[in-house]
């Protein structure tokens, strides 16, 4: 039996992710501000990986503007870093995005990228998972895309996958051995186009979807290859439902 340590201050992953690992029979710490730890500070940090094998890192910033979240990002996997060297964490593993990379235009996708820069920096052991979009951010994202009663989305794919599938990614990555970046994702790769659509058909509701070649994604543009896995990429199997 290892001990854990899950970081994330929203629990939207950790929770998950903490559930699979307890019940493979590992002491799981859950590490978040209600629990006293405070990874921009550093307090509470060192005290909640003491004889931690594993760090798992899901951390997502308060804020997605430029600067705050490059900030945010910067600065808790630092304190991270330092403190998993200082308890000789064996295997530092992190939820990224897919595509991150190769979409510079991002403030989000830039900050992500200086996260795993820090990570594969560091010396320790790592796993960095880039995931796809949840499928459980589906609504939100076509949201973005609607003025009125029209949808304008790029011309570009995406391959939402279950949050579901990606905690237990996650919790198998934890408890396996460091394999640097893998890329994950759901069963399906589909138009934005196709996305609107069925979040409209699912909802009842009737707007017209328009490929509009100067649409984004959150403000940046994106192509066809833009956020779906490559070659190589472990798929999901739940389907949009």
């Amino acid at each position: 039996m290892a001990k854990i340590l899950i970081a994330d201050d929203a629990a939207f992953m950790r929770m998950r992710s903490s559930t699979l690992l307890k019940e493979l029979g590992h002491e799981v710490v859950e590490a978040s501000r209600n629990t006293g730890v405070d990874v921009l500070s550093g307090v509470g940090v060192a005290d909640s990986l003491r004889d931690a094998l594993v760090l798992v890192d899901v951390l997502n910033s308060p804020s997605f503007d430029d600067g705050p979240v490059l900030e945010f990002f910067s600065t808790a996997t630092r304190n991270l870093i330092d403190a998993a060297r200082a308890a000789g964490v064996a295997h530092y593993v992190a939820l990224s995005i897919v595509g991150d990379t190769g979409l510079p235009d991002s403030g989000y996708m830039r900050a992500k990228v200086a996260q795993e820069t820090l990570i594969e920096a560091s010396g320790l052991p790592y796993t960095i998972l880039r995931a796809t979009q949840f499928q459980e951010f589906a609504d939100a994202i076509v949201a973005s895309m609607t003025s009125g009663d029209v949808v304008r989305v790029p011309d570009g794919r995406i391959q939402p996958i279950a949050a579901a599938e990606v905690a237990a990614h996650v919790a198998r990555a934890a408890v396996g051995a460091p394999a640097g970046v893998v890329e994950i994702g759901g069963p399906e790769k589909i138009t934005f186009a196709e996305l609107a659509e069925f979040v409209l058909r699912r909802n009842g509701q009737h707007h017209q979807v328009v490929v509009d070649p100067d649409a984004t994604y959150f403000g940046t543009r994106v192509d066809d290859d833009s956020l779906v896995t490559h070659d190589g990429a472990v798929l999901g199997a739940v389907r949009l439902t």
